[in-house]
C-alpha cells in the first residue's frame, strides 16, 4: 500500500464516492484551465494591442500568440513535477496545488497594467502569468483523469469523457463572453477594459474547486500501488513506447481544439467576418462539445473506443481540406458555423474515447506522470503553437487554406497511434 495514505484511506473500508461529486470536483479545475486558455485565444487581438503595440498588426498578433505558445513550453515541466507529485503524494494533493496556481496566474492577467502604463514590464509580467498557468495546467489533466478512472474503472470511457466535455463547457462560457461583449460594448471599451471581464469571472471558479477538492478521498488504485522513486525514470526506461503512443493519440485532438480557439481570429483577420458571428460559431461548437462528448463516451462503452476513434479521424482526414476550401470561397457566417459544427462533432467523438485510452496505457504507479507528460508534450508542440503556426503558414504561403494542411498531417500521425493502441486495448 502507498505509505502516503496509510492513515487516511483504506480501499476496503473507504465508501464509494459519489459519481457526480467526483466528476464536478475533478473537472472544475480542467474547466478553469481551459476557460483561461480559450479566453486568451479569443481576445488575442485586444491583448495584442494592450501589451504588444507594435506598428504592424500581424507582428503584434504573432507576439501575442507567441506568448500564448511559449507558456506551453513549461507545461512538460509542470507535468514532470506535478505528475510525479500525484504519483508519490497522491492525486488529491496535486489537484489542490494545480488549481491554486491557476488562480494566481488568472489574477495576474486580470489586473495587469498595459504597455501604455508600465512599458516593457507589461508583456514580461503577462508572460510570467502565462508561465504560471502553463506549469499548473501541466499536471491537471493527468492527475484528474487518473483520479476519475481509478475511482470508476467500470465506467472509465464515460467518466473520463467528461474531462473533455468540460473543455466544451469552457468554450461555451468563453464564447458567450465574446458574443456578449462584442454586442453590448463599443469596440474601444472592450479594448480599454472589457477584455478583462472574463478573466475576473474565471477567478470565481477557483475557490469553489479548491474547497470541494479538499474533501475528496484518494483513489483505491493509488493506495494499493508502491511508490516509485522516480516515475519519470520508470517511463524513460520501460514505458517509452506507451508515452509516444499516448502523445500520438493526443496530437490531432489538441490541434483541432486550438483550431476552434483560433477561429475568431481567423474569421475576423483572414476572412474579414464580424466578430460577433465568429464568437457565435465557437459558442455553438462549445455546446456541441459539452453535450455530445459524454454521449459519445456512453456510445464508446457499447461499441468500443477504437472504432469511434478510427471513424472520426478518417472523416476528418477526408473532409478538412474541402471544409476550408468552401469556407474560403464562401466567407460567410453561415459557412463558418457549419464548418465549426462539423469539426466539433468529429472532435467530440474522438475526444470521448481518448482520455480513458491514454490512462489504460500506463499502470497506476506512473499513470499521472505518463498521462501528464504525453498530454502536455502534444499540447505544447501541436496545440499551443497552432494559432501561431497557422498565422505563419497563411503569411508564408499566401493561402488561406494553410491551416488545413496542418490538420491533415496531424490526422495521419494520430491515426497511426490509434492502430498501435488497438493492439493493446479494444
Amino acid at each position: 500500500m502507498n505509505p502516503a495514505n496509510l492513515a487516511t484511506a483504506d480501499p476496503a473500508t473507504t465508501p464509494k464516492p459519489s459519481l457526480y461529486k467526483t466528476l464536478f470536483s475533478t473537472c472544475i479545475g480542467n474547466a478553469l484551465e481551459w476557460f483561461d486558455i480559450i479566453v486568451y485565444a479569443f481576445f488575442a487581438s485586444y491583448i495584442a494591442r494592450a501589451f504588444f503595440p507594435v506598428g504592424d498588426e500581424t507582428s503584434s498578433l504573432l507576439l501575442t500568440f507567441g506568448t500564448f505558445g511559449v507558456s506551453f513550453l513549461i507545461r512538460p515541466l509542470g507535468a514532470i513535477v506535478l505528475g510525479a507529485y500525484a504519483d508519490k503524494a497522491g492525486r488529491k494533493a496535486s489537484l489542490l496545488l494545480s488549481i491554486a496556481l491557476m488562480m494566481v496566474g488568472s489574477l495576474m492577467i486580470a489586473t495587469l497594467p498595459t504597455y501604455a502604463s508600465i512599458g516593457l514590464a507589461a508583456p514580461i509580467l503577462l508572460l510570467l502569468a502565462r508561465l504560471i498557468q502553463g506549469f499548473s495546467a501541466g499536471g491537471e489533466f493527468g492527475s484528474s483523469t487518473a483520479f476519475l478512472v481509478e475511482h470508476f474503472p467500470e465506467r472509465k470511457a464515460f467518466i473520463a469523457s467528461w474531462q473533455f466535455a468540460t473543455q466544451g463547457a469552457s468554450t461555451v462560457m468563453a464564447s458567450a463572453f465574446g458574443v456578449g461583449l462584442t454586442l453590448w460594448m463599443p469596440e474601444q471599451q472592450i479594448q480599454d477594459w472589457g477584455w478583462r471581464i472574463p478573466f475576473f469571472f474565471g477567478l470565481l471558479i477557483g475557490p469553489v474547486g479548491l474547497y470541494i477538492r479538499r474533501h475528496l478521498h484518494e483513489s483505491p488504485s493509488f493506495n494499493a500501488e508502491p511508490v516509485l522513486a522516480s516515475p519519470v525514470a520508470e517511463i524513460a526506461r520501460h514505458q517509452k513506447a506507451w508515452f509516444f503512443t499516448a502523445t500520438g493519440l493526443m496530437v490531432i485532438s489538441t490541434a483541432v481544439n486550438y483550431m476552434l480557439n483560433y477561429i475568431p481570429t481567423y474569421a475576423t483577420k483572414t476572412l474579414k467576418l464580424a466578430g460577433s458571428g465568429a464568437y457565435l460559431s465557437t459558442l455553438v461548437g462549445g455546446i456541441i462539445l459539452a453535450v455530445l462528448t459524454p454521449l459519445a463516451g456512453l456510445w464508446a462503452e457499447k461499441v468500443g473506443r477504437i472504432p469511434l476513434m478510427k471513424g472520426a479521424l478518417l472523416l476528418l482526414l477526408v473532409s478538412v481540406y474541402p471544409g476550408f476550401y468552401l469556407l474560403v470561397q464562401h466567407p460567410t457566417a453561415n459557412y463558418l458555423l457549419l464548418f465549426v459544427i462539423w469539426l466539433a462533432v468529429l472532435k467530440s467523438v474522438y475526444f470521448a474515447a481518448l482520455p480513458s485510452m491514454m490512462a489504460d496505457l500506463f499502470p497506476a504507479s506512473t499513470r499521472a506522470t505518463g498521462m501528464s507528460l504525453s498530454y502536455n508534450v502534444a499540447v505544447t508542440v501541436f496545440g499551443g503553437f497552432a494559432p501561431m503556426i497557422c498565422t505563419l503558414l497563411i503569411q508564408k504561403t499566401g493561402s488561406d487554406l494553410a491551416p488545413s494542411y496542418y490538420l491533415i498531417v496531424l490526422s495521419i500521425i494520430s491515426l497511426s497511434a490509434v492502430y498501435v493502441a488497438a493492439r493493446q486495448h479494444r
